[in-house]
């Protein structure tokens, strides 16, 4: 499954809705055990959200890309596919996000492409549920670290404080997941899901229970001015450095 939203893969709500239902489709076609994401565009996984969709809309858009988000989250989180990310990019915010929700992360050995939740360098705050998926897999100190630094990791780091699985060459990264699938797909389904969801539905839950309060946050947090105007700084230095 490769993410194919050039130039960088920026999470829109057409392709996280896209994503949604082609995911959908694939659990409930029984002859799909597990599925591999990886980027179509090699250098960049995904960049994260899509802050055009975060600037400049009105309170209703806010809150259907919210809830877009979540719709995602819980999905791949809680999918009884095993889900493996193959990492061909840079990985920051939003990108990362989508990693953490799978089951096994290979990431390129290439110091350009970093890994990690860095919201607080755009001034704005990962919200819980970025926060919990980030603990459950390094956990609580050097979650609490890398969030309020906004730490990018470059894959030797990401290795060692285990955000990913494995570092491999950038031409093995395919052909790692694939083994790594193969490896997977050896435990006997019902057992595996049952204990996925053991481990994880908790979490879920959390956000469940909270969802509309936290898409009501969101879309409170990002309509402040000042949260605007900084997202604004940050979209004219982008137009400024492809320009």
């Amino acid at each position: 499954m490769k993410l194919k939203n050039p130039p960088v893969n920026s999470l829109s709500l057409e392709l996280l809705t896209e994503f949604v239902i082609t995911l959908e489709k694939l659990e409930n076609d029984k002859t799909f055990r597990g599925i591999i994401i990886t980027s179509d565009s090699p250098g960049i996984f995904s960049a994260g959200l899509d802050l055009t969709e975060m600037c400049g809309r009105n309170p209703a858009h806010y809150g259907e890309y919210w809830k877009a988000v979540q719709e995602l989250w819980l999905r791949l989180y809680l999918s009884n596919l095993v889900v493996i990310s193959a990492i061909n990019g840079a990985c920051p915010a939003g990108g990362c996000l989508i990693s953490l929700t799978c089951d096994y992360r290979v990431l390129a050995d290439n110091p350009k492409y970093v890994i990690g939740l860095n919201e607080t360098l755009l001034g704005i705050v990962a919200p819980f549920w970025f926060k919990d998926t980030l603990v459950n897999t390094i956990g609580h100190r050097a979650s609490e670290r890398a969030l309020q630094l906004g730490l990018l990791f470059p894959p030797t780091e990401a290795l060692q404080v285990g955000i990913v699985d494995k570092v491999v060459p950038e031409d093995q990264v395919q052909s790692t997941a694939l083994s790594v699938m193969a490896q997977w797909m050896t435990i006997a389904d019902h057992a595996r899901q049952l204990t996925k969801n053991m481990m994880r539905k908790p979490t879920a839950d959390r956000l469940v229970k909270q969802r509309d309060m936290d898409i009501q946050n969101f879309v409170s947090f990002i309509s402040r001015d000042s949260i605007q105007k900084s997202l604004q700084v940050y979209l004219e230095k982008l137009k400024k450095k492809k320009g």
